[in-house]
């Protein structure tokens, strides 16, 4: 059997080798069905694999632009506890990395300019989290698909938590917001060591636990976040059961 190679989402090339959606009608290269909790969608969109085509930052809220009796935007300097993974602007990022109180250090920055959107959305970590998604590779084939990061970074799955204050809320858990594999390597393993890997690297990177939000009304092709079958496989446990939005969980090492 061929080694499973796994590799971080962080350029161009490795963003070319996202494998496709089961169903054409979705694609993991255009969605921003997590990133944007009132407007994303999990659509195939060709146009957004143009750099440049589509805004960069979702939003979770309605936006106040145009809208002259609106407060003025806050800024890094209106808040000096703001960090860059709360505000993905350049402007937020170059400011946080200044701390008169800490040794100067040098973060590489996102990519922002000609690279198309999700690109864009998935690499907003570099310098402060990490990567944002991992593939799988077989004898160099992408099989397995997932993305993740801090919970900030996924509005829908925010919003989708609160639904259960029985949750713990402190410390905030990472994210696995989407798991998916080709249709010939369905049932194949191949998705639970991608997993396994992205919840190691999250425990290194400090978080204590991980959670995922599975849609159990939608088939399996159309849901990005698996089953409570498959969690349980990958050593999660149900935190919360519900006939819809179930939680699963897992702490981590």
């Amino acid at each position: 059997m061929d080694q499973p190679h796994i590799v971080d989402i962080a350029d161009a090339a490795s963003f070319a080798s996202l494998p496709p959606c089961v169903d054409p009608r979705f694609d993991h290269r255009t969605c921003d069905h997590w990133e944007d909790a009132d407007r994303g969608s999990k659509a195939a969109r060709p146009s957004w694999l143009t750099p440049g085509q589509a805004p960069l930052r979702p939003s979770g809220r309605p936006s106040l632009a145009g809208n002259p009796f609106a407060p003025a935007p806050r800024t890094m300097d209106d808040n000096p506890f703001l960090t860059a993974e709360e505000d993905d602007s350049t402007e937020a990022f170059e400011a946080a990395v200044v701390n008169p109180f800490a040794p100067l250090t040098s973060r590489p920055r996102p990519l922002r300019e000609g690279v198309p959107r999700k690109l864009a959305l998935l690499d907003r970590g570099r310098g402060v989290f990490g990567s944002y998604a991992k593939v799988l590779l077989l004898d160099g084939t992408p099989v397995a698909y997932c993305q993740f990061g801090p919970l900030s970074a996924y509005p829908r799955a925010g919003r989708l938590r609160d639904l259960y204050p029985m949750l713990p809320d402190s410390p905030l858990p990472a994210v696995i917001t989407c798991v998916a594999t080709t249709s010939d390597a369905r049932r194949m393993g191949y998705g639970r060591v991608l997993v396994a890997d992205v919840c190691r690297d999250l425990g290194q990177r400090g978080f204590s636990a991980v959670e995922a939000y599975p849609d159990l009304i939608l088939p399996e092709d159309e849901s990005s976040a698996g089953s409570p079958i498959f969690w349980h496989a990958c050593g999660f446990l149900t935190a919360v059961d519900d006939e819809r939005f179930p939680v699963m969980r897992r702490e981590l090492d």
